[in-house]
């Protein structure tokens, strides 16, 4: 009888960060601003229709685009 040969174990890699860890390292490179925030600057192509509406709900709620484009992101996704 030939022995069986014993299956090895496929190595793992490093592990990876968790993401709330990898996310306060992305953040860490952002430019500080007053009152603890930092600021970010991105662009978001959007149809006319919608920044149309985006817009006219930030007027509607007598907000800022900025501050209502931030309230809306930080909502919890269906």
């Amino acid at each position: 009888m030939t022995p069986k040969r014993k299956l090895e174990q496929p190595r793992k890699g490093p592990c990876k960060p968790a993401p709330a860890e990898q996310a306060r390292d992305a953040i860490a490179h952002e430019e500080e601003a007053p009152g603890g925030k930092v600021r970010m600057t991105f662009r978001v192509q959007l149809t006319r229709e919608q920044a149309e509406a985006l817009a006219a709900r930030a007027i509607q709620e007598e907000k800022n685009l900025e501050t209502l484009v931030g309230e809306i992101s930080l909502r919890p996704l269906r």
